[in-house]
């Protein structure tokens, strides 16, 4: 019987084991694969069907609407004899909503008397009209009192002295795709506001300005309303008589009065006027 060897022959226990474990990273790559493409299917349908959960999945478009609405909420909570105004809406772009995306915020204001002094309880007062779901606060903050408050969607609403005679309450939506934009307010007729607005314009020999229309939604129906224009430089005595001599606000270069169910509002300077007339939201 012959000892040698026989070419090719390979030992059942020899190094030739290695195919089940093949057979095993296939399994795992296809595995792998697999569930990379479910995931890559939910993605795609929860991006489709499922609402945003964070602030970068809500576009401009989509927070607009809501920023609106938190600006008539504000409108009733300041009440009709504290509105001074509503400001347009202001878009800044250029922001990065990632590494890789740019987006744009939006932002609106609204103007609200606060005698000097008393700038805490009226914040305190218009926290208490807000929203619960808002969750509004007042505290102290560097500058002296601030409201916070969350009008849902990731809007943010914080509010502060301006230290004359005025709160600024600032409704932002912080950085956000753009989207489709933030889609225009269509103008609507003429109300007690233009009248006042004509009224003050021809009491500074500014009668042929052209005005600007701002509205926000008011919760229970109809519209907050501020008219505005910007016109040459004139005294505030000149609108005193508008004012029967007894204006809510008499801080220069801030003048502000009643006229009616309207509130006047003047801020002059040697170099122009703005004013703007404003109706408010059923309390």
């Amino acid at each position: 019987m012959s000892g040698a060897v026989q070419t090719g022959w390979a030992s059942p226990a020899g190094p030739a084991a290695p195919a089940p474990a093949r057979s095993r990273r296939r399994w795992l790559l296809v595995a792998t694969t697999a569930w990379a493409v479910l995931l890559a299917g939910l993605t795609w349908t929860s991006a489709r069907n499922d609402p945003p959960t964070v602030r970068e999945q809500r576009s401009l478009d989509q927070a607009g609407p809501v920023v609106d609405r938190a600006v008539g909420e504000l409108a009733r909570a300041a009440g009709a004899a504290g509105l001074l105004e509503l400001g347009p809406a202001r878009i800044a772009s250029g922001c990065r909503v990632t590494p890789f995306a740019d987006g744009a915020r939006l932002r609106r204001e609204v103007g609200v008397l606060a005698p000097a002094g008393d700038e805490q309880a009226v914040l305190a007062g218009i926290a208490e009209r807000l929203p619960a779901s808002w969750r509004a606060g007042v505290g102290r903050g560097l500058g002296g009192p601030e409201l916070r408050a969350d009008a849902g969607e990731f809007v943010a609403v914080e509010g502060r002295p301006t230290v004359d005679g005025r709160l600024r309450l600032i409704v932002d939506t912080g950085c956000r795709p753009v989207g489709d934009g933030y889609p225009p307010t269509s103008a609507t007729a003429a109300g007690p506001e233009t009248a006042a607005l004509t009224a003050a314009l021809r009491a500074l020999d500014r009668p042929d300005a052209a005005p600007e229309l701002v509205t926000a939604p008011c919760p229970g129906g109809g519209l907050a309303r501020t008219v505005r224009s910007s016109v040459g430089p004139g005294p505030a005595a000149a609108l005193a008589p508008l004012a029967g001599n007894a204006p809510l606000l008499d801080q220069p270069p801030v003048y502000a009065y009643r006229a009616g169910d309207v509130t006047v509002l003047a801020e002059i300077s040697p170099d122009a006027t703005r004013l703007a007339a404003t109706v408010g939201c059923p309390g």
